[in-house]
This record gives structure tokens, C-alpha cells and sequence, in this order.
């Protein structure tokens, strides 16, 4: 094959490698999707990389450690991801593609009984190289039209790639009719069985990142209950404290009215109502920690001069304890007050509470104005605020406590209203005991 047709090919073959491991980085990591520079970088890096290397004649080994470098960075720069993992899912990606760019054209080989498919300057072996890249842009396509990737059944289906191609590495060096040398397959043992174990390490990070995500969000969820239940704790402190010199009042207010002193029995009741004012509106659930939340995020909503709403109908004895129920109505208010303090004119700012049950199911809804139309990453909302620390896990929090009672919690803007709802099943507590 002429010295131009090899060229374009491995130009054509690098392209879909580095497009193929941006796309996996997205999909493994969490990170941005490729965007239109991210690729374009990519494939400028692809053609550099490719031109270059085949002037200097250099290794595939070169190739390999460029292009996982090429990957990352991209990804690094572009797509957000982390750079130490998008380096460790670019080199074992371009391990792994090596090893089925000669695991492919020997399984051919054997096939079709020709030495040529293990040359790639021969028709046959670029066949066989065009074959596999044209499967890797096949996966590519898939993934990035797929919502979602179940993450387990993407860990089963690589390992039983890694498998596979570790049997048909073995498989290889007992056939007889390819003259393959005993190096080359010695070599293709080792790093299947590398591959193997790459899928396991990358399987357990991720565990490891999930928990301790998990931790975090009940780390975060711990502290928000904290701080809510203080606010609580003095709410009940001022009902104790009235309710313990409650007598004492009684006697005060029998003696203005019995001299018809009822200016100052009027005088005497507005002077005890002061403390407990913000309480009087109480909205009840049946469960008086949420009530007293509630109200205390009303109160935080009217000093920011935030028009606050609440409709609620709360079913009696039901199986969700307070603490799920405060860090889903804690989290989803503090956003949305959060939201509505932004926005410029004190008549536009609204936060609306919606708590309906519709047979076994609870829904919450909290609706709010905002100023900026919030931004979502890979489906998720991100935090708008900078400052870094626990900002942005509210939601997180909430969902957590959500899936507890098979729940979710599904947010986003609707026009100029920024809507989270959370959706949980319950059951009547005397259903438990029956």
C-alpha cells in the first residue's frame, strides 16, 4: 500500500480513538460532554500526533502514551474531569485498543488462513484495523446517544471483554496457522491480564467515590438538621418558657378585667404575644419538627421580603421519620429562598410550599422566582454559587432521603418559575402493625 494511503488511515484511526476515549471519559467520570472545541482540539491533536510519528517512523508505543496524554488533557481542559483518572482511563483505553488491534486481525488471520492480516501495509491487515475502528465509532454513536449507563452492567459486559480477550489470547498460542512469535504472545498475556486488573482497580475507585459521596451528603445532611433543629430548640424553648408562667398571666389578665382595665389587658396581651408572633401561623403536618421548620424558613423568607406560600396536607402517621422529612423540606426551601433572595425586585421574589398525598404517595413541591435561569451538567443542576464548601449537595441531600421511601426528587425551570419536586411512598403506621 502506498506511503499517502497509510497516512490517511492512521490519521482517520487516530481521529476515532481520541473522539471514542473523550466520549468514555464522559460517560466513566461524570464529566462535561464533549463539546465542540473539546473534539476539534481533540482531532487537531490526532492529526498532529499521527503526521508527526509517522515522519519519525516512531513505535506504536509512542502513539499509545501521546494519544492517552492527548485524551486526558482534553478531557482535563474541556470536559472538567479529573486529570489523574482521565490519565488512568487513557492509557488502559489505548492498552486495550492495541490489544484488540492485534487480538482482531490474528483471529482473522486464523479465520481466513493469511499471515497478511497481522501487517498493517497490507490490504488485509488495514481491513481488519478499519473494522475495529468502525466498531469503536459504532460504541461511540451508542453512548452518546444514551441517557444513562448502568453502571454495573458497563462494568460486566468490559469485564467480560477483558476476559475474552484474555482466552483468546491463550487460544492464540496453541493455534498453528499464523506464525506469530512467542514474545509477541507472551507480551499480549501480560497486559491482558493488566486489563483485567485495571477494570477491577477502576470498579473499586468508583465504589470508593460513591461512599464517599454518601458520606458526604450525610455529613451535609447532619448539618443542615443541626442547624434547623436549633433554630427549633429555641422556638420550643419560648412555648416552654410562656406555657411555665402561663398561670401567672391568667392572674394578671383576671385582674385588669375584673377592674375593667381592658386597655391594659389589650396592652398585656400584645406584650406576650411578641415572642411567639412568628409561630402563630403554624402550619401543620402532624409532625411538629417539620411544623416548626416550616414556619422558621417562612419567617427567613419574610425577612428577606420573599412572599411565602404554603399548602399542605399531610397524611397522620406514616413511616417517614422527621429527620428524612426535614432534610428533603429543609433543602428544597433553603434553595429556593436562596433563589428568589437573587432576584432584584422585592415583588418579584415567591417561594410557594405544596405538600399533597395522592393515595400511598407524598409529594412535595416547592416552587420559586429566580434571576438566573440555573445550569444544568449531565442532567444535574450545578451550584451557581463560588465560594466552594457543601454549596450545590442540597438536592443531592434531599434525593438521598427521598430514596429511602422509593422516592425521587426532579428539579428544574418552568418559564420564569424554578420548580423541585420530591415524590415518596408511605405507608399509614397502622398498615405496619396490622
Amino acid at each position: 500500500m502506498t506511503d499517502l494511503l497509510l497516512l490517511l488511515s492512521g490519521i482517520w484511526t487516530g481521529a476515532v480513538r481520541v473522539l471514542v476515549g473523550l466520549i468514555l471519559i464522559y460517560r466513566l467520570l461524570s464529566a462535561r460532554r464533549p463539546n465542540g472545541r473539546s473534539l476539534g482540539l481533540g482531532l487537531a491533536g490526532a492529526l498532529v500526533l499521527t503526521v508527526l510519528l509517522s515522519l519519525l517512523h516512531a513505535p506504536d508505543f509512542y502513539r499509545m502514551a501521546l494519544e492517552a496524554v492527548l485524551i486526558a488533557a482534553c478531557a482535563h481542559w474541556m470536559q472538567g474531569a479529573g486529570l489523574r483518572m482521565g490519565l488512568f482511563v487513557g492509557i488502559f483505553y489505548e492498552i486495550g485498543v492495541s490489544f484488540w488491534s492485534f487480538l482482531l486481525p490474528a483471529g482473522l488471520g486464523v479465520l481466513f488462513r493469511s499471515q497478511d492480516f497481522l501487517s498493517t501495509e497490507t490490504l488485509a491487515g488495514q481491513s481488519a484495523l478499519w473494522l475495529l475502528h468502525g466498531l469503536l465509532a459504532g460504541l461511540a454513536v451508542w453512548l452518546s446517544g444514551k441517557r444513562e449507563v448502568d453502571r454495573k452492567a458497563a462494568f460486566r459486559a468490559v469485564s467480560a471483554f477483558s476476559v475474552a480477550g484474555f482466552l483468546a489470547v491463550i487460544t492464540l498460542s496453541e493455534q498453528k496457522v499464523l506464525d506469530i512469535p512467542g514474545d509477541t504472545l507472551y507480551m499480549w498475556t501480560i497486559l491482558a491480564v493488566v486489563l483485567m486488573m485495571s477494570v477491577l482497580v477502576f470498579n473499586i475507585n468508583r465504589q470508593y467515590e460513591v461512599e464517599k459521596e454518601l458520606a458526604k451528603l450525610k455529613s451535609e445532611q447532619a448539618e443542615l438538621l443541626e442547624r434547623d433543629y436549633t433554630t427549633l430548640n429555641r422556638a420550643y424553648q419560648v412555648n416552654a418558657k410562656l406555657f411555665h408562667d402561663f398561670h401567672n398571666h391568667i392572674g394578671v389578665l383576671r385582674q385588669f378585667l375584673t377592674h375593667e382595665k381592658y386597655g391594659e389587658a389589650v396592652r398585656y396581651l400584645n406584650e406576650l404575644q411578641a415572642p411567639v408572633q412568628n409561630l402563630t401561623a403554624t402550619v401543620w403536618t402532624g409532625d411538629e419538627t417539620a411544623d416548626y421548620l416550616i414556619n422558621s424558613k417562612a419567617a427567613a423568607a419574610e425577612a428577606s421580603s420573599i412572599q411565602f406560600q404554603a399548602q399542605v396536607e399531610f397524611p397522620r402517621r406514616t413511616n417517614i421519620r422527621s429527620v428524612d422529612l426535614c432534610a428533603i423540606l429543609g433543602n428544597l426551601l433553603d434553595n429556593a429562598i436562596e433563589a428568589a433572595r437573587q432576584v432584584p425586585e422585592q415583588s418579584g421574589r415567591t417561594v410557594a410550599l405544596t405538600i399533597r398525598r395522592i393515595h400511598q404517595m407524598l409529594v412535595i413541591k416547592v416552587e420559586n422566582s429566580f434571576a438566573t435561569v440555573p445550569v444544568q451538567e449531565n442532567g444535574q443542576l450545578k451550584t451557581t454559587k463560588t465560594e466552594g464548601g457543601l454549596h450545590g449537595w442540597g438536592l443531592k441531600s434531599a434525593q438521598t432521603a427521598a430514596e429511602k421511601y422509593d422516592g425521587m426528587v426532579q428539579a428544574g425551570a418552568f418559564g420564569d418559575v424554578f420548580r423541585a419536586v420530591a415524590t415518596l411512598s408511605y405507608q399509614g403506621m397502622e398498615d405496619i402493625y396490622e
